[in-house]
């Protein structure tokens, strides 16, 4: 069941290099909370129609567990992404995409402080690793300007949706046991709900940006793809490998929104770009063995206490 979890995180990460791409096409088009509203309502609208079955047999714990479930959808798909789209204004969609390799680094350091789940001295490595490539990009190239705080304001915002993310991704282990058709659909509407009052401040403060056609069509395609489909495959790939070896994944976003920021941008690629990659690539392989091994090991162990 474990080898199923990949192609559908290698998917997710796809998608979500691409939401990169869509929200730095965004700017000038659709404002960051505008994008982030629509995103949801479209979803939940496209969405209902199929799950409604499920969400209904699923009513009695979804209704016990509303306070979760809000706060999964409110701080998993609202909080970052309207980082995200806020970050693009000010950032290249190379960096956003490579600074979101800290997320499985942070999903590590979050189990162990907060569940205290083992970690190997491997993964600490490759979460060493890993934060020299987010430091090389953050930096521009140039370490000594984190020391300075000499960081851009959009590096910056994004840094904070990593986190954000992350703690999403180490607390879906509380999400309750209902169909992946239900949490879908109850987080997207948690996550319309939860931007309202981001787009009302967004109106009032004169920022906001009606989604123009290509507004709209930036819209659409992070609905079908980064909202819907990758979400399911994503939550379906924690199920099945567990948030830690999933997490790890999503260092695969910098490689498929790089990709796509040359080509689809014409962004520049530099050679600290280049050097940040690679120290992430070193990272979730290093991380990756060590899960994978451990995983191996568990099952022994059970069988040998299963025998006595």
């Amino acid at each position: 069941m474990a080898n199923a979890a990949y192609p559908l995180l290698l998917l997710t990460t796809l998608f979500w290099g691409g939401n990169a791409v869509a929200g730095k096409l965004a700017v000038g088009h659709i404002s960051p909370f505008a994008l982030t509203s629509l995103r949801w309502i479209l979803a939940v609208l496209i969405l209902l129609p199929f799950a409604w079955p499920r969400v209904k047999q699923d009513l009695p714990l979804i209704r016990k567990h509303a306070v979760t479930l809000f706060l999964l959808g409110t701080v998993g798909f609202t909080f970052f992404n309207a980082s995200l789209y806020m970050a693009l204004i000010h950032t290249a969609a190379i960096n956003a995409a490579i600074e979101q390799a800290a997320i499985p680094m942070l999903v590590i350091v979050l189990n162990f402080l907060i569940f205290r789940t083992r970690v190997t001295w491997l993964q600490i490595t490759g979460f060493l690793l890993s934060l020299l490539g987010v430091s090389l990009t953050a930096s521009h190239g140039n370490l000594a300007r984190l020391a300075q705080l000499d960081v851009n304001v959009g590096d910056f915002i994004m840094l904070i949706g990593v986190l954000v993310y992350a703690l999403y991704t180490v607390f879906l282990r509380y999400k309750p046991a209902i169909h992946w058709q239900s949490t879908i659909t109850v987080l997207a509407a948690a996550a319309f709900i939860s931007s309202l009052p981001f787009l009302i401040w967004e109106i009032a403060s004169g920022r906001f940006i009606a989604p123009d056609a290509k507004g709209w069509g930036i819209g659409v395609y992070t609905v079908l793809f980064p909202s819907i489909i990758s979400q399911v495959f994503y939550i379906r790939g924690n199920e099945l490998i567990g948030p830690n070896r999933a997490g790890l994944f999503i260092n695969l976003v910098p490689i498929f929104g790089t990709l796509l920021s040359v080509v689809i941008l014409g962004e520049s690629f530099q050679l600290y770009h280049a050097a940040a990659l690679a120290l992430v690539f070193m990272g979730i392989g290093l991380a990756e063995y060590s899960g994978r091994k451990a995983s191996q090991r568990t099952p022994s162990v059970r069988a040998s206490l299963d025998g006595k």
